[in-house]
């Protein structure tokens, strides 16, 4: 499935990793800090333009593309790539597929440079998977302004120095049958009225911006909206379904760097007179890994494939990313038990991997809902 161009960007994002990213990362990850240098340096190398087109500043390659530079990066460290995934899937992505051409040539050329960073407000204190009827955020057109008031919770890329626009999720209506219009706003940084709080304290991602967002008469101008009204929440199980490939293509990075260090450290730790690769027990664990790797790249590539071809992909994509994210988990567990008390060490990569592994069992779609839509696109009862 790669083609020439794919093949040299990987290897262009492998080297990117390992020599620009791993040596500093973890100091990044102890302070809980944003890596802007780095960020800055992938914007220079155009990861944040690989699936735009060139004529909004992008590099006009595909979404693959993407997926590939995030198993890459990701295999080094998570907090880099889930900042790349969530800029250009959720942030660009929504723009791109259902903005104006005004709406694409005012944010896409920044943001496929990398200059700033787009985020995407769905989730909300109240409610995950519980969309739409979880939603409480609302918009009213008021003189040719929308109004919004509500709040989001999680939400990656939102709170930066760099950071250009969120796209909100708002209720701004009901149908006839009661059930709630759900319609997508683009919301500039630094709007009065939009509020950034303090980012969270997480147990893993610690070099990524996430946060919670407030909305108090919150006013944009009326043709901020994003795509058709009452089309929004359409528009994100769209933008989530690809947003799944590239969680599940990640996840295959975090379990093959889990793979990478137990391959190199077996053969350099020696117990009980010799090196512990020599062990068949850690020799059949590390097999297993590699197994689970090999089947989760499969399934994401598979789901990719589907997507490029315009075919439908909403089934196979929850398969890459319940697959992808388990191997993940499994994957840095066993690293964490063949490193021992190194693994627990924060300074290992291991340790980082073990601590980031688990988000990717819950965001855009926890395993269980994964399951959900496998069942429902076999035709079981929702």
């Amino acid at each position: 499935m790669l083609n020439d161009e794919h093949v040299e960007l990987r290897k262009s994002v492998e080297e990117f990793a390992r020599e620009v990213v791993a040596p500093v990362i973890g100091d990044y990850y102890e302070r809980c800090e944003f890596p802007y240098d780095i960020v800055r340096k992938m914007g220079a190398m155009g990861l944040f333009g690989l699936p735009v087109p060139e004529e909004y500043g992008g590099m006009g390659g595909d979404y693959f593309a993407l997926c590939l530079a995030l198993e890459e990066l990701a295999r080094v460290d998570s907090s880099v790539a889930i900042t790349l995934e969530a800029a250009v899937s959720l942030g660009e992505m929504p723009i791109l597929r259902f903005g104006t051409d005004a709406q694409k040539q005012r944010w896409l050329p920044k943001m496929a440079a990398g200059e700033i960073l787009g985020a995407f407000g769905l989730t909300e204190p109240g409610g995950g998977s519980d969309v739409p009827g979880g939603m409480r955020t609302t918009a009213v057109l008021d003189g040719g302004e929308w109004v919004i008031d509500g709040s989001k919770a999680f939400i990656t890329n939102s709170g930066t120095d760099i950071t250009g626009v969120v796209a909100v999720a708002a209720i701004t209506g009901r149908r006839e049958d009661g059930r709630p219009e759900i319609s997508t706003i683009l919301v500039p940084s630094g709007t009065p009225g939009f509020t950034v709080s303090k980012k969270y304290s997480k147990v893993g991602w610690s070099a990524s911006d996430t946060r919670e967002l407030s909305f108090a008469d919150c006013r944009v101008p009326e043709e901020n909206l994003l795509g058709e009204r009452g089309r929004g929440y359409a528009q994100f199980l769209q933008t989530l379904d690809e947003g799944r490939v590239a969680i599940a293509a990640l996840s295959v990075g975090l379990a093959q760097g889990c793979v990478d260090e137990s391959l190199r450290y077996v053969r350099e730790r020696r117990a009980f007179g010799q090196e512990i690769g020599r062990y068949q027990a850690l020799q059949f664990k590390i097999a297993d890994m590699e197994a689970r790797v090999h089947t989760a790249r499969l399934a994401y590539y598979h789901a990719a494939e589907r997507m490029l071809a315009g075919m439908p992909f909403k089934k196979e994509a929850a398969i890459a990313k319940l697959v992808s994210s388990n191997a993940a988990m499994d994957n840095a567990r066993d690293a964490t038990q063949i490193f021992g008390g190194y693994g627990f060490m924060n300074e290992f990569p291991v340790g980082r991997f073990y601590r980031d592994a688990k988000i990717l069992e819950i965001g855009e779609g926890t395993s269980e809902v994964q399951r959900m839509l496998i069942a429902r696109e076999l035709g079981l009862p929702a």
